[in-house]
């Protein structure tokens, strides 16, 4: 229904995403073809890679280390218990191993979201609030910006970033999305410091500029609600990406079967990186 969040799996040559709505996480091998699921309790938005081989994921009671190999839960904490109209988004780890995801409103009220990071001790930091529906994120190669959407804003901004303590400042637009693009959503970056952006309602993944805020490269994809996008395969230019049907029309349904499916695109051209491990080695 909602796909979201693509996170490649280099050790185990497997691509996981999540469902949102569906309440899951799948996790495709690459080599067998073989699909599994695992289970969460509630919707959940974004997911990590650990380093002991488990999952740090953000779902509707909070961040949770998720077994997955049993679906166990085990509580690390929910910043927003309070806010029981909220869910949590997307999410990605930072060069250094910590967490980040936002959240957003289930009735789309506007600045309810906040974005936060969980570190390597498993303290919850909030890092951006007043947050509409908190969305892409990824950090420069050079690891002095963070780069982050807030998808009603039609922007990409950059902070300033301390690679050694995660904090933030400088907040700064460097590419602002004309509505014809359909609304940024999902992002990553290339190795030649290009950022990739998912296109909802776009039907597209759109490289973009960060220096001069240009849409220099597209992919056309058959469904409109595209949602997320990381790199990965054997060289790391594949790209996978994961798109929604939720809230289509019969009659839009039937323009867009594919709608809701996730998608590889082989041999692109570009290059990417995996995501870092949630870093356990300081517990």
């Amino acid at each position: 229904m909602l796909g979201e969040g693509p996170v490649w799996d280099a050790a185990h040559h497997t691509i996981l995403w999540v469902d949102i709505m569906g309440c899951a996480i799948h996790a495709l091998d690459m080599k067998s073809h073989a699909l599994r699921s695992i289970s969460t309790p509630s919707m959940i938005g974004s997911f990590a890679l650990c380093t002991d081989g488990n999952v740090l994921a953000a779902i509707q009671e909070g961040f949770v280390f998720i077994n997955k190999n049993t679906g166990e839960i085990n509580a690390i904490g929910n910043p927003e218990k309070q806010l029981k109209g909220n869910r949590f988004n997307d999410g990605k780890t930072d060069p250094a191993g910590r967490f980040w995801a936002g959240s957003m409103s289930l009735s789309g009220e506007k600045g309810t979201g906040n974005l936060y990071m969980v570190d390597k001790q498993l303290n919850i930091k909030k890092q951006v609030e007043n947050v509409s529906i908190s969305n892409g994120l990824c950090w420069s190669l050079d690891q002095r910006f963070f780069y982050y959407i807030d998808t009603p804003t039609m922007e990409v901004v950059r902070f300033d970033y301390d690679n050694a303590t995660g904090e933030i400042s400088n907040k700064t637009t460097v590419i602002t999305i004309p509505a014809k693009e359909g609304y940024p959503d999902g992002m990553t970056i290339d190795s030649e410091g290009m950022l990739w952006i998912a296109h909802w309602e776009g039907w597209q993944v759109a490289r973009w500029d960060p220096s001069t805020g240009n849409k220099i490269d597209s992919i056309h994809l058959p469904v409109s609600l595209v949602t997320s996008i990381c790199f990965g395969g054997e060289n790391m230019d594949d790209m996978f990406i994961t798109s929604a049907r939720v809230g289509l029309t019969d009659e839009q349904l039937a323009e867009e079967p594919l709608a809701g499916s996730s998608f590889i695109i082989s041999n692109t051209g570009f290059k990417g990186f995996t995501f870092p491990a949630f870093n356990l080695s300081q517990q």
